[in-house]
């Protein structure tokens, strides 16, 4: 393959995409270059199919130290197991272009992203979905693009494409938005209070602004692309798809008409059950039997799929009953854990979670180790999503790609809420156990997190609550479902998950299994997903509106005191010698930051007082006319120094030792003697001249 290069202006950046250089013997490999970051991609995709029931493609994301001029920190001098942003970005990737390949694709597809060269001053996330698109269109395997990603932010009320780091830190909204010319794929982002109508504007911004990079993978494709490989779906023979759905239709409608779960889980077994009984269970042959068995399956799949798409579709009618608009019972509950900070209880449908909210210090920041250097969190969001909670048996331990991604999605939403850490020192962990799963478990997290931050007292900036939309769409006919079952998630088209107080939105995440979702759809959804946010939010705060007034008796308590920045050493001591015996003899928690700033914590007020004394009295000036209780420490024939401070001593001159002639100096003192003297002056480089004789009558 020769080497070929395309180029676009997106913005402030110039980006380009380069082919034939590297990884040649991949089935598509590009470079893609934006100043001096550059991110490689390659995609190869099996010639054989797996036996699997759904497509196997895997994305991995490499940061590679070099990338900066770096050696990784810790003890084993290589990169290691992918990071959570890591992790987070391989999903970013994966779930714009997964719904572009075709039905029934089953053959082992991998893409790797991995960056080369990085300054930080543009996302390599977003490089990297560019060149999985770009790789996969000049490739050979089957694909429907291309795609683009590109994020957004805003500044001084004006959009930006692919922000820097100093402007994303000025930006009130940073999102990634992906799609094709027809429309969006992905989206997600935070936000400081967004409209919906300001939202609506970010992602016609972004839509517009991808133009460019589509036109160049187009032009790249003309230029080296490969012929698509031929796939054609397994299908089912004409004449037996139509016994299997003459049989399961009206059973599975049955199941269609049970409201609860598990119930209706059981009833679509049965069927199964009975299905596979009546068509295999006079074949003899085993693998004849297996044949039928994988063909009725997927009769049984398209006939489920079908009929409940229907159901709304016709008869406005979904799975629970429910119609397109209403939001499940809600149940709330707080202060259930005794021990905990604060705990909150959401129940919505059959979707429970339990959040708890623990307050540590600095001490308890997460460092993490990132190709931008050492970054730190002092708001964690921790998602578990147990096998038990959807009646099931599973592997314990680890978090999966999945919980990570819910975490994040639900830690970006309560983010925005939260009290700057000046006015409130503590590093907030919050954790979401999901209990009962039937549809949006991270929309539960993000309820039961804010209850129970509540609960603990964090003087939070407002109330948030989150909710996932759906939708059915075949042709010209759609609905757009508020607060989507787990059913209507994998049934539908869209999970569109929006959060947000009453007054505008603080995270979302859009994912679509259909080649795009106009924007008049998108429209509707917000416009629903704020009537049910608002709902939410009402049921919620009947049991807790506003935060309490004190903190858990659990919790440490953080007292802030400042000193001069130069007292920070002395504070310190040599090897942390001072620091070390406050603590010993404290039992508190303590933090210096570089500027002077001294936070103190501890659930024993007397501790937690005696700790600040002792750096007071660390950090304390002499003053001139004020009168120290000190110990001599050193005696000179001209004199004895006497620590009036810690690590603070004067000189009591032979004469101002006493009124009468003092031939020497231990005539009167000794190292170790206890003395009273007054402070006569400070000069100005900080010699303290001190006197005794003043104190002592004539």
């Amino acid at each position: 393959m020769q080497r070929t290069t395309v180029k676009a202006q997106v913005g402030a950046n110039e980006i380009s995409i380069e082919t034939g250089l590297m990884a040649k013997q991949a089935d598509g490999a590009v470079l893609v270059r934006a100043g001096n970051n550059i991110v490689m991609v390659t995609v190869v995709s099996s010639r054989r199919p797996t036996k699997m029931d759904f497509f196997p493609m895997t994305v991995e994301f490499q940061e590679k130290f070099y990338a900066t001029g770096k050696i990784p920190g810790g003890y084993f001098k290589r990169e290691g197991r992918p990071t959570e942003l890591a992790l987070l970005t391989c999903r970013l990737i994966d779930r714009p272009i997964r719904p572009l390949f075709p039905e029934g694709y089953k053959f082992d597809t991998q893409i790797v992203a991995t960056v080369l060269s990085s300054d930080g001053e543009f996302p390599a996330d977003i490089l990297a979905g560019m060149g999985a698109s770009a790789a996969l269109h000049i490739s050979d395997i089957p694909f429907a693009g291309p795609t683009c990603s590109m994020r957004i932010g805003r500044v001084a009320g004006e959009w930006i494409s692919n922000p820097t780091p100093k402007q994303l830190e000025e930006s009130d909204v940073d999102m990634v938005i992906a799609g094709t010319r027809k429309g969006l794929l992905m989206v997600e982002g935070e936000a400081e209070f967004l409209t919906e109508e300001e939202l609506l504007k970010a992602l016609k911004f972004a839509h517009e602004a991808m133009t460019p990079i589509f036109d160049i993978q187009d032009q790249l494709r003309e230029k080296v692309g490969r012929k698509k490989r031929e796939f054609t779906p397994y299908q089912v023979d004409a004449d037996l798809r139509g016994k299997f759905t003459e049989y399961l239709k009206p059973l599975i409608l049955e199941g269609l008409q049970i409201r609860e779960k598990l119930d209706r889980y059981a009833k679509y077994d049965e069927v199964k059950t009975a299905a596979l009984e009546k068509f295999t269970g006079d074949i003899a042959d085993k693998d004849e039997a297996a044949a039928v068995a994988k063909d009725l399956s997927i009769v049984y799949d398209d006939v489920k799929f079908e009929l409940a798409r229907e159901m709304i579709l016709s008869d406005k009618i979904r799975i629970d009953g429910r119609d397109t608009t209403t939001v499940r019972p809600i149940a709330c509950e707080v202060g259930l854990l005794p021990r905990a900070h604060g705990s909150g209880l959401f129940t919505r449908g059959e979707t429970q979670v339990l959040g708890t909210v623990t307050l540590g210090t600095g001490d308890d920041e997460q460092r993490i180790d990132s190709l931008q250097g050492l970054v730190t969190k002092n708001f964690l969001l921790h998602y578990n999503f147990p096998p038990y909670c959807v009646g099931e048996t599973g592997r314990m331990g680890g978090q999966s790609r999945r919980e990570i991604g819910h975490g994040f999605l639900a830690e970006r939403s309560i983010a925005a809420i939260l009290p700057d850490l000046e006015k409130f020192p503590y590093t907030i962990r919050i954790v979401s156990e999901v209990l009962e799963s039937n549809g949006s478990s991270s929309m539960g997290t993000v309820c039961s997190g804010m209850m129970a931050l509540l609960d603990a007292g964090v003087p939070v900036k407002g109330n948030v609550a989150g909710i996932a939309m759906g939708l059915i769409k075949e042709g010209d006919r759609t609905a757009v479902l508020t607060d989507i079952l787990g059913d209507e998630d994998h049934l539908g088209d869209m999970d569109f998950k929006v959060a947000g107080t009453k007054e505008g939105i603080t995270a979302f995440q859009m994912d679509i299994k259909i080649d795009n979702v106009t924007f008049d759809i998108m429209e509707q959804a917000l416009k629903q997903a704020k009537d049910g946010r608002v709902h939410i939010l009402n049921e919620m705060e009947k049991v807790i509106s506003s935060t309490r007034e004190d903190l858990s008796e659990h919790a440490p308590r953080i007292e802030i005191i400042q000193i001069k920045p130069d007292k920070v050493r002395e504070v310190i001591g040599p090897g942390g010698k001072m620091i070390k015996e406050i603590i010993a003899k404290t039992e508190v928690k303590i933090n210096i930051q570089d500027d002077g700033t001294v936070s103190i914590a501890s659930n024993d007020p007397e501790a937690r007082r005696k700790a600040v004394q002792m750096v007071h009295d660390i950090t304390a000036e002499a003053e001139v006319g004020k009168v120290y209780k000190g110990k001599v420490v050193k005696i000179m024939d001209f004199g004895a120094f006497v620590e009036v401070l810690p690590n603070t001593s004067g000189l009591l001159h032979i004469s101002e030792i006493a009124h009468e002639r003092v031939r020497q100096v231990t005539d009167v003192l000794n190292e170790g003697d206890e003395v009273e003297v007054k402070v006569l002056d400070v000069d100005r480089t900080g010699r303290i001249k001190l006197s005794r004789k003043v104190l002592l009558e004539n």
